[in-house]
């Protein structure tokens, strides 16, 4: 099966390490990496952009492992949760994108159908999200409105 965000039809996929606990050469606690994701989610960034920073900068490979709470559940839990999932607003952030090239260029046919493909994932995806309570019940994809939530 295709993937949902690629091109790729693969099963080839990245690995994360068996053992669940942090590596020994981390010196950093757990209330310190909490305090380093709190800091950065002050300064706007999604939990995606914080973990590869402090994988990066500070060595945390896996903040779950050293925290014992996922990135998201850290900034919820102190107040900096986004209101939209990062994956849909990533998703609604490109259909905006696209629906701004086709005002410019109307007859690009192309670009309508993978606009057509792209808000077709944002419906599946805001389903899903409606179901597991991650979204009001009553949340809906308009894409009138679209740019406003991703301004």
């Amino acid at each position: 099966m295709g993937r949902m965000y690629g091109k790729g039809k693969g099963i080839s996929k990245s690995a994360i390490p068996y053992r669940r606990n942090p590596p020994s050469w981390l010196k950093l606690s757990s209330q310190d990496v909490v305090d380093n994701v709190c800091k950065l989610a002050k300064k706007g960034l999604t939990p995606s952009q914080i973990g590869v920073i402090l994988r990066d900068s500070h060595g945390v490979g896996q903040i779950r492992n050293v925290t014992g709470t996922k990135v998201l559940r850290i900034l919820k839990a102190n107040g900096f949760g986004p209101e939209l999932p990062e994956d849909l607003y990533y998703l609604i952030k490109k259909a905006v994108s696209v629906r701004k090239h086709l005002e410019r260029s109307r007859r690009d046919k192309d670009s309508k159908f993978r606009l057509i493909l792209i808000e077709s994932r944002i419906h599946r995806l805001a389903r899903y999200y409606r179901e597991s309570k991650q979204l009001p019940p009553n949340w809906k994809y308009v894409s009138k409105n679209a740019a406003a939530l991703v301004s």
